[in-house]
Order: structure tokens, then sequence, then C-alpha cells
């Protein structure tokens, strides 16, 4: 009996959280990118809630890096399919922000500049979260974690987050692309035109964490929407380093949204945080301006 086409390659019964943003945004992924691809995953939330001891949800060939090689194994794998002749079989890596922006930066930076054909996905849910919430470099300005707490004496992550997205763009690859959750059709194309191009495309997908973030589980989506309409995190492509589109806000939210929405941000919503809170709309509004969040263009889709 020939086996129907199926659109589900991440099976049910993982052990992801309740509302996890993950565990939504890799079936996407595998929905768009069909069962002729090699998945490649560095330690992180991904790999522990996808293959504990003597089973695994992966239905698409798989492989577990350490935290700082994945894009290397990646490129080792790319290679051996050249090699073979095989040319139709992808290559993507998902890993979470902590192996993306800190731990494996520089094997990334060195896949994306040999500008081999693989497609890197970060999965970003802004902390090291299976390892009990600790800040990463992707870590918002202002949100409490494990490692900078909000207190009494302190309101939290003094540093901004870093720009992957110019990063990734200062490698001169062909394309690079921001996703969330909250769209899927729109992630599910831009994992279609990242591994169609030729050569190393770079997605960034925010994946709303309800533990880390602190909201109710059913609100992940809501979460995500609103991270769009409020300007936190824009959803934009490039192509050979020039933006080509924007998606653009309709009805902007007020940022007092996001931040309540969330306990890492609550103790911003206060007069003694107001300092720092206008410094988190200060990020947003250079959002809206660099990006042209909220004007005509011919970029709005």
């Amino acid at each position: 009996m020939k086996e129907e086409p199926r659109d589900n390659y991440l099976a049910s019964g993982h052990n992801a959280c309740p509302g996890c943003g993950v565990s939504i945004a890799v079936r996407l992924i595998l929905r768009a990118s069909g069962n002729n691809v090699v998945v490649v995953s560095p330690t992180g939330c991904l790999e522990t809630f996808t293959s504990p001891y003597g089973m695994s949800a992966w239905e698409v060939p798989w492989v577990h890096s350490l935290f700082e090689n994945a894009p290397a194994v990646a490129s080792g794998i790319r290679a051996a399919l050249d090699y073979q002749g095989n040319k139709d079989t992808q290559v993507m890596v998902i890993g979470g922000d902590g192996a993306t922006y800190d731990i494996g930066l520089g094997s990334l930076s060195g896949m994306l500049e040999r500008n081999q054909n693989i497609l890197y996905i970060c999965y970003d849910n802004e902390a090291y979260m299976n390892t009990g919430i600790q800040r990463s470099s992707a870590t918002p300005l202002g949100a409490s974690t494990t490692t900078t707490p909000a207190t009494a004496s302190s309101y939290g992550e003094k540093l901004q987050k870093k720009d992957m997205i110019g990063i990734a763009n200062s490698h001169n690859i062909e394309y690079v692309a921001t996703a969330t959750i909250a769209y899927p059709q729109d992630l599910m194309r831009k994992i279609k035109t990242g591994l169609s191009v030729n050569g190393a495309a770079y997605l960034h997908m925010l994946t709303p964490c309800p533990l880390g973030w602190g909201f109710e589980s059913d609100e992940t989506i809501a979460m995500s929407r609103l991270s769009v309409q409020t300007g936190f995190f824009p959803l934009v492509e490039y192509e050979n380093g020039e933006l080509i589109r924007v998606k653009k806000i309709i009805d902007l939210k007020p940022v007092n949204n996001y931040l309540r929405a969330q306990r890492r941000f609550k103790h911003l919503t206060t007069d003694e945080n107001q300092d720092i809170k206008d410094k988190v709309c200060q990020v947003v509004r250079r959002n809206i301006k660099k990006y042209g969040l909220q004007e005509n263009s011919n970029n709005d889709y």
C-alpha cells in the first residue's frame, strides 16, 4: 500500500510544556519542509522534550549535536550529501537562542560565511529556559530571569537584546527573515523560501514560553501576536541584505499591554521603574521607525 503524504512529522506525546511555543513552531516548520530533510538540533528545550532516553518524536532524520557546534555538524551533513550527488535532501538547523546568540555563534558565523545550502532556524524564547530561565543575550532589556532577577535594587536585564538579524545580514547571505507562530502561513512561506535559496539562509522565530515569560499556557498564540502588534518583534524579510517586506501594524497596541501580560515584565509597570520602561519603549519606537511599521509602503503584505 502506498503511504499517503502527511503534514505532521513531529509525533504527538513528546514532553513539551503545555503551550510551548517551540513545539508549535517545529510542527509548522516540518509541515513546510516535508520529510526529505535532515534536521540538526543543539542542546536545548527542543532536544530535551523530543528525545528522552529510548524515545523520539522526530519522524524525519534528526541529529542532536553539542550546544556549540550544530552549524558545523550540519555543514558536514551537507558536504556528505553533496558528495553523494544528493542535492534534493534539505539540511536545517533548529536551535534555541542560547545556542544561536551565545554558545554557537562562532560556528554559525562560519556556516554563514561558507554560504552552504543550509537553513538555520533560531527559536527564540529569550532565555535559557531548559536549564532554569537564565538570561541569554536574547533576553530583552528589563526582563526578569533567574540570573537577572527584578528585586528592590535591580530592574532585571540591563543589556539590550543582540541584533541577530544584523549579524546574519553582515555575512552577505541571500535570505534573512523573522517569523512567529501567530502567523503560521507567513512562517511556512518563509521556511519554503529559505529552503529554496542557493546557499545559506537564516530565519529567526519568536517562540513565547509560558513558564519563562509568565503567562497562561493557553495564551501562547495571543502573546506571539501581541509581540508583533506592539512593535516588539517586527516581521521582516531581507534578500541579499536589502529589506524587501515588512508586516505593517494596522492597529498598534500599547506597550503596556505586552508588559502587563507577562510576569517577567510586571515590575516595569510600576512608577518606580518608569525610566526603564521608557527605555523599553524606545526600543519599540526604533523598530517602528527603522522598518516603517505604520507607514504606507510597497513592502507591505
